[in-house]
């Protein structure tokens, strides 16, 4: 489905947002969910201007997550932002009829979107990912975003499948974590899909080439200045988004490069005091924080800036 935000003109606002968070989930030492710690970081993420919380994505754990705790995340997410940001729960696995549950739990919890990754280690065929992914999309009426990450799946959409897929009507973007820029683009364009850069290395030419917004796992320690980013770009200053691109560099590469995203951008997080605990569910173990990450923070960055 096209969602009446146009690539060149963004004249109306997205369907999900536009500045999105791939969120963490805190956890306690001895690997629960902790509630406390949820509600600290929300607050400081609506604070910071994200307009768009995603929930139990591959930085929230995803796979490690119950069904009911990400019932209960969903939940409490929504409760503390009071409408301030819509709440995108991950609800893709590689199996369509948990996959399709999770949809109808998700949405039954409270949740204002649902992001569809494609379904990992199966690896099936193009007309297998259109199946699946018109299943779960039509499961529920909330709005979809499709997640198309296949360095972690092993699987791509397609132009054709996505083209496909864009006719549904509750598909309504896609978070892009491909890599292939002008693939990118040009599909935007051809579905009328909206588009969100998944990878925060290339934050700054998605925003440039069209992309509506980002899903940024940098917006969990500065969101600010990943909000600061959209909105230079989307006033034609690329002078000040190149310097803002510049200043969070460090620290996408920092978060991103060293080890798993969750696991670094959790010690991240508890360097600068918006969450109690590092703590990761096992296969990820808890990770040191990154040298660059400790430069950024301590060059006169704070997590409000």
């Amino acid at each position: 489905m096209s969602s009446g935000t146009t690539v060149d003109a963004m004249s109306t606002e997205p369907t999900l947002g536009q500045h999105l968070v791939a969120m963490v989930t805190p956890m306690t030492p001895d690997g629960r969910v902790s509630r406390t710690d949820v509600e600290r970081l929300v607050d400081h993420l609506v604070d910071g201007g994200c307009d768009g919380i995603v929930v139990a994505g591959t930085t929230g754990e995803a796979p490690t997550l119950t069904r009911e705790e990400v019932s209960a995340l969903i939940a409490t997410v929504a409760s503390r932002t009071k409408g301030a940001a819509r709440v995108i729960a991950g609800v893709g696995n590689n199996v369509t009829a948990d996959s399709i549950a999770a949809a109808r739990e998700a949405a039954a919890a409270g949740a204002d979107g649902l992001l569809l990754v494609t379904p990992y280690y199966s690896r099936p065929s193009q007309a297998g990912l259109v199946e699946h992914c018109t299943a779960v999309a039509g499961a529920t009426d909330v709005p979809v975003l499709l997640y198309d990450v296949p360095v972690r799946t092993g699987t791509a959409l397609t132009p054709a499948s996505l083209a496909r897929l864009a006719e549904l009507p509750t598909v309504v973007g896609i978070k892009d974590a491909k890599g292939d820029l002008v693939e990118s683009m040009t599909l935007a364009r051809a579905t009328g899909l909206d588009h969100y850069c998944g990878s925060d290395e290339l934050n700054l030419p998605h925003l440039a080439a069209g992309a509506v917004g980002l899903v940024s796992v940098v917006a969990n320690l500065a969101p600010r200045l990943t909000g600061r980013l959209i909105d230079a770009v989307r006033a034609g200053r690329l002078d000040e988004a190149r310097s803002i691109n510049a200043e969070l560099m460090p620290l996408a590469l920092g978060l991103m490069r060293p080890g798993p995203g969750a696991a670094t951008a959790k010690a991240a997080l508890t360097a600068a005091g918006i969450i109690s605990s590092a703590a990761v569910r096992l296969p990820m173990v808890e990770e040191p924080l990154p040298h660059a990450v400790k430069i950024w923070l301590s060059a006169s960055h704070s997590p409000a800036a």
